[in-house]
């Protein structure tokens, strides 16, 4: 191309650079004159897959010679599609081509990996996106144009991921994004091919692919392949995407090796649930079913593969997740998040696995077993957080959108724990750019959240979803 052409197409970019720009730079940026050369020739990866890495029961393996992904190096500040070939063993639930979504910028190698929401599926019924019931998001998989601002749940969904947010700030928008879209309804962690029948029996089987480990894999394989490691870089995302972020974050972290690495899971809680007692473990029911149905516990499967690659993991106790992550990554800094009064995650987690729920004689009796069950899991999980100092734990009571479901979702304001002065803003910062011990904070009461105005951006979100 042209020089010419090359600067002329530049310009635009670089008025959004300077826009953009941190006022104090941070670890992993470019200085001016690299982040200038960058836009005429963009930085190629310097942390390839290695032979080793394509070997092995969850390899990162490469899109066939070529195969064109649509990645464009030099489009920045956009979000591009990037095709994943069925040789990466990449494929969505419905056995569609997977593919994500990079956003990238000149001025820096800071990379945030995003997992989005979307529930969860088990059966006929929560896989086919029957109505009525509470299923996983994109049964019919991944449309190329899914970052447009006509979709706003993926394009505008937190501002982790919204470069311009109207009021809320993170270093991450000055970052590459890297979205990953849901589409396997297994929380980014299953491997089976499932054959679902139609309990009616009026339609075909439904095969489904839970394959979310799969697909990360092919995910981070081609990260490596294609840009460069990242200096800092923080894994998040909010409810399945949570949960994704916490199952997949050992191998994420070791695979892309970067300097600096950071955890946020929001609302995807992932607890101890031991055999014996459904009361002092309500979660037992719900994990020991996804064992089965989404190939956890398969031999040579996805529990076994993260237990060999984190030491101090009991595939018997998934909560061990988090202290094994903090005794491993000591320098890393990490946290967890969700609002005592979730009403969704939480539904999830007990309503199709407990009779007297099931049968609850009214909708306010049934959330109030509900809560219950989840008020336990919480309180256990926010002691297991508080004893470890590089893993924190915030847990705000109510926000009126979305069933109280994921804190960091359309803005940071609002999760906040009022009775502290502490906004959800003061957590991520502890994750992000604080020291020492990470923030643990938990809210008493919901009187103050119910008692706030009335929302008229909360009141359509909800109407909307």
């Amino acid at each position: 191309m042209p020089v010419a052409v090359s600067l002329q197409r530049a310009l635009p970019v670089t008025l959004i650079l300077l826009l953009s720009l941190p006022v104090q730079a941070e670890q992993g940026d470019y200085n001016f004159w690299q982040t200038m050369s960058n836009l005429l020739s963009p930085p190629k990866a310097d942390n390839p897959v290695t032979p080793a890495q394509r070997m092995g029961p969850y390899p990162l393996l490469a899109n066939p010679s070529g195969f064109n992904s649509g990645f464009n190096p030099g489009n920045y500040y956009g979000w591009q599609t990037i095709q994943m070939a069925p040789q990466t063993g990449a494929v969505c639930g419905n056995g569609s081509p997977y593919k994500f979504f990079v956003n990238r910028v000149p001025n820096t190698r800071n990379t945030i990996i995003y997992l989005e929401g979307g529930g969860a599926c088990w059966d006929y019924a929560s896989c086919s996106g029957q109505s009525g019931i509470r299923g996983a998001r994109n049964p019919d998989g991944i449309p190329n144009d899914y970052m447009s601002l006509l979709n706003p749940g993926a394009s505008l969904v937190s501002p982790f991921v919204v470069r311009l947010h109207p009021w809320t700030r993170v270093k991450t928008q000055n970052w590459n994004m890297v979205y990953v879209p849901y589409c396997t309804g297994d929380i980014y962690s299953g491997d089976k091919v499932a054959v679902y029948e139609d309990p009616q029996g009026q339609q075909p089987p439904l095969v489904w692919h839970h394959n979310g480990l799969r697909n990360m894999r092919a995910v981070v394989g081609w990260l490596k392949d294609n840009l460069p490691r990242p200096t800092q870089m923080l894994t998040t995302g909010c409810s399945a995407g949570g949960a994704g972020s916490l199952t997949n974050y050992a191998n994420i972290r070791q695979d892309i090796d970067p300097p600096r690495a950071y955890l946020i899971n929001d609302s995807g809680p992932v607890y101890t649930a031991l055999a014996g007692d459904n009361q002092a473990y309500p979660s037992y029911p719900l994990q020991t079913f996804i064992r089965q149905a989404w190939g956890l516990d398969s031999p040579q499967g996805p529990l076994q593969y993260l237990q060999a690659r984190l030491p101090g993991f009991n595939r018997n106790d998934l909560g061990s997740l988090y202290p094994a992550l903090s005794s491993n990554l000591p320098g890393d800094r990490m946290g967890h998040t969700h609002f005592w009064q979730d009403l969704n995650y939480s539904s999830y987690s007990y309503e199709r696995f407990y009779p007297e729920i099931v049968n609850a004689p009214n909708q306010a009796t049934k959330e109030a077993l509900i809560k219950q069950r989840w008020a336990a899991d919480t309180t256990r999980l926010r002691s297991q957080l508080a004893s470890l100092s590089n893993v924190g734990g915030y847990f705000p009571q109510f926000r009126n959108v979305n069933e109280s479901h994921c804190t960091s979702i359309i803005e940071f304001a609002n999760a906040d724990i009022q009775e502290q002065n502490l906004q959800l803003d003061h957590f991520v910062s502890s994750v992000l750019e604080g020291s020492g011990q990470v923030l643990d904070a938990s809210e008493s009461s919901d009187v103050a959240d119910r008692n706030k105005p009335f929302n008229l951006l909360y009141y359509l979100l909800d109407q909307a979803l």
